[in-house]
């Protein structure tokens, strides 16, 4: 796959993962927009595929955010941390 089609993917990619995103749609993709034109310049294959590797990082770092999202609320649905103390202190 070249470079290019590897970097149009990993935007499409990025922008799949913004639907969700907790300030919104339009601010993610706003700056990532900004930061792909940011480095439009670049023409070193070597640099380009840093590039890319830094925007796979980020991609797990987006969907480790919307698992913690998925989890903290999983576990405010299932266990009400203040009635368990509530219950902790009248069993004493």
């Amino acid at each position: 796959m070249s470079l290019r089609s590897q970097v149009i993917q990993l935007y499409k990619n990025l922008l799949y993962l913004g639907r969700e995103y907790p300030m919104g749609y339009e601010y993610f993709r706003e700056k990532l927009k900004r930061a792909f034109l940011k480095n439009k310049h670049v023409t070193d294959p070597e640099q380009i595929k840093m590039m890319i590797g830094r925007g796979e990082f980020v991609i797990k770092e987006i969907e480790a955010l919307y698992m913690l999202r998925k989890y903290r609320t999983m576990k405010r649905r299932y266990y009400d941390i203040q009635n368990d103390c509530r219950i902790n202190k009248d069993a004493q």
